[in-house]
């Protein structure tokens, strides 16, 4: 069984699909699992995906059943894999994916989640709208000083998480990518160990964006005041 699997939510990411896995595959081969997940047939992700040559067998590209949306896709993966660490990245070449070893290696040293992390010293975040930058990177520097969260980026999606902690204790997101840090607050709360590494980040380069900042954003919120909640037993049974 491989070490890991890297779950990629995808909507229509045709040459960028085939550039992530062409990385993937130069830099881990067989020794990872990927599941790519998209929300509809019709989606163009699909063909590009299976025209790509040479690509292992733990490869894969599903078509998800739990309802339309990041949240969904990237569930629905979890669901699906059968590593005891999952690492969520992006489609559109955002991420740098020489990362995965590290947040891997992390998860089995007893890591609940590992995060690649924007906005830690070494990090850095190259594009996309400032105003979405300045977000982010707010509300990661008032839960790192003030909740004590152990990570600068709590809503950056690349991370990996062990998961017998994710089935433990479960996911409520169903809209956006607020499952970073709904898994990062909940850690944090039951006392579980949450670590961070630097990641450069770099906006894409084919297609638009498929985060809605004005429907997605107010999803965060409830999980950024989980993170000052009182800390609950680190028991989870």
């Amino acid at each position: 069984m491989n070490y890991s699997t890297v779950i990629i939510p995808a909507s229509n990411e045709s040459l960028n699909i085939v550039k992530t896995i062409g990385d993937l595959r130069a830099l881990y081969n067989s020794s990872i699992d990927v599941i790519v997940v998209v929300d509809f047939a019709e989606d163009t992700t699909i063909s590009f995906f299976n025209q790509i040559e040479g690509k292992p067998k733990s490869y894969r590209i599903v078509i998800q059943s739990y309802g339309a949306g990041p949240a969904n896709a990237i569930r629905f993966g979890i669901d699906q894999a059968n590593t005891e660490c999952v690492v969520v990245m992006m489609a559109d070449g955002s991420d740098d994916v020489r990362a995965i070893k590290e947040l891997s290696n992390l998860v089995s040293r007893g890591v609940a989640v590992a995060c690649a992390s924007r906005y830690m010293p070494g990090g850095q975040q190259i594009g996309g709208p400032r105003f979405k930058r300045f977000l982010s990177k707010s509300a990661g520097k008032i839960v790192y000083t003030f909740a004590g969260v152990g990570t600068h980026d709590p809503t950056n999606s690349f991370k990996a998480y062990s998961r017998e902690i994710v089935r433990k204790v479960g996911i409520e997101s169903r809209s956006g990518f607020e499952i970073g840090i709904e898994l990062v607050s909940k850690a944090h709360r039951l006392r579980l160990p949450i670590a961070e590494i630097p990641t450069i980040w770099l906006d894409r380069t084919n297609g638009n964006s498929k985060f809605l900042l004005a429907r997605w954003a107010p999803k965060y919120l409830p999980w950024f005041f989980n993170c000052f909640a009182p800390k609950k037993s680190k028991s989870i049974k």
